[in-house]
């Protein structure tokens, strides 16, 4: 599969910092890829080299299969991006704001350049609000409508650096299901984020960045993957330790992990022997655990929930 991002022991330094630390980035055609990582975990500065807007101190980036920052004239045009939140003209409405990107950006006729402003805005849910004023928007239209304008050029690429900033729940809902539509339509997205749940809803490959370094990366199915135990819930754990004896791995409250991949096999054992059974399934580890440990405890600052 095609590489639309790759990057090969790319590094930043910032006097005696590293703040990015040999970091081999593989993202391909047709992923949504997240990337995760505590705030302050280098991710940003990561995001920023990739478009050229910061020149990292070693390494190399391609985008789109060319190399940056040098084809960049040729390379950003094909990319849309959000990156530390959209500025904009406050006096100025979103309309207005976003025909002043598209004519920096793709240009044509002016009923081109209105038709394209206007589809960007209802894409992202602004359709009713877009004469209004910037400076009276709430953080999350301002997220929007800069999401709005990532969108106006119809990118091969996407990358985006928390999207979901400032939104409420039903906005969040709103922009997974945009983003999804955009990836069924042929878009490569690249999502940079610290929340663990917009993720895993989200991306079909994550990498994780833990102090500059990237200490994981593969697909989520892969990372979550059955582990070869199944999960039994059972108001009398001590009866299913002492019936599968040598079977049970841990004993949580009421939940009891045990060796064997089919739940229907443990499930007849137990019932055979008199025990309730309230719940079975196969035992998964979650996105939170595989980064945790990945990337140890500082990666608490990682959210499993907004």
């Amino acid at each position: 599969m095609t590489a639309v991002i790759a990057t090969s022991a790319l590094v930043k330094r910032y006097g005696r910092l590293r703040a990015v630390d040999g970091v081999d980035l593989d993202v391909r055609e047709g992923d949504v890829y997240g990337f995760l990582g505590a705030n302050g975990s280098g991710k940003t500065t990561t995001v920023r080299m990739l478009l050229g807007l910061v020149l990292p101190t070693s390494g190399d980036v391609e985008l789109l299969g060319q190399r940056m920052p040098r084809a960049a004239r040729r390379v950003l045009p094909r990319v849309g991006a959000l990156i530390e939140g959209p500025a904009h003209y406050g006096h100025l409405s979103g309309r207005e704001n976003l025909a002043l990107l598209d004519a920096a950006g793709r240009g044509g006729s002016w009923r081109t350049r209105s038709r394209r402003v206007r589809a960007a805005l209802e894409q992202v849910g602004l359709g009713g609000v877009g004469r209004r004023p910037v400076k009276a928007y709430s953080l999350g239209m301002r997220q929007r409508l800069g999401l709005a304008g990532a969108l106006l050029r119809r990118p091969e690429l996407l990358v985006l650096d928390e999207p979901t900033n400032g939104l409420d729940p039903q906005g969040i809902t709103e922009i997974r299901e945009l983003l999804l539509d955009l990836h069924r339509g042929g878009t490569t997205v690249f999502l940079s984020s610290h929340l663990l749940a917009e993720v895993e809803q989200l991306c079909s490959r994550v990498g994780v960045l833990d102090r500059g370094r990237l200490v994981l990366q593969d697909q989520l199915a892969t990372l979550t993957a059955p582990t070869g135990s199944t999960v039994v819930h059972t108001p009398v754990p001590e009866r299913v330790r002492a019936t599968l004896d040598g079977r049970v791995t841990s004993v949580d409250g009421q939940r009891v992990v045990v060796r064997g991949a089919d739940p229907a096999e443990v499930n007849a054992l137990l019932v055979g022997a008199g025990i309730p059974v309230t719940a079975l399934a196969l035992e998964r580890p979650t996105l939170e655990h595989v980064v945790l440990a990945a990337a140890g405890t500082t990666s608490d600052r990682v959210e499993a929930q907004r």
